[in-house]
């Protein structure tokens, strides 16, 4: 399965630990942050792959599973409007609202067996692999 390793990877650099981390960390440089994805693990369990995607703190209605062809596409996304609109002093606010979206290649997976299910914050997905058909060899009649 394509698609399924992010495109960029971050490295630690021990001597200059803050690094553009006022970028990082506001998502200045165009870099995807920690705020704006969510983590996903992909299994090859030999027949099918299996997907656990962490979306800690979505209700199942508020996760959507989208199938265009071969691209999956698995979107979230927390609401404002429904957070208590009284008359609230906040000193420090750390829960984010938006929308995440990651989109993954479902060329090697058989589509119309997908399964998945949510539950304690984790969408688990099972993808079963297209079955491979072996060449079929036969002798040709000559007229």
């Amino acid at each position: 399965m394509y698609g399924l390793t992010p495109f960029e990877r971050k490295s630690m650099d021990l001597f200059n630990a803050f690094h553009d981390f006022e970028n990082d960390f506001f998502n200045g440089s165009g870099a995807v942050s920690s705020f704006n994805e969510f983590k996903t693990d992909i299994r090859d369990e030999g027949d099918r792959y299996v997907m656990e995607a962490e979306l800690p703190g979505f209700e199942r209605e508020d996760i959507k599973l989208d199938l265009n062809g071969d691209t999956l596409m698995l979107s979230a996304e927390h609401s404002s409007e429904t957070e208590d609109k009284s008359d609230k002093s906040y000193i420090r606010r750390e829960r984010s609202f938006g929308s995440y979206r990651r989109t993954f290649d479902m060329s090697d997976v058989d589509t119309s067996r997908i399964d998945a299910e949510y539950k304690n914050g984790i969408l688990y997905m099972n993808l079963p692999k297209k079955q491979s058909t072996a060449p079929t060899s036969r002798r040709l009649e000559i007229k």
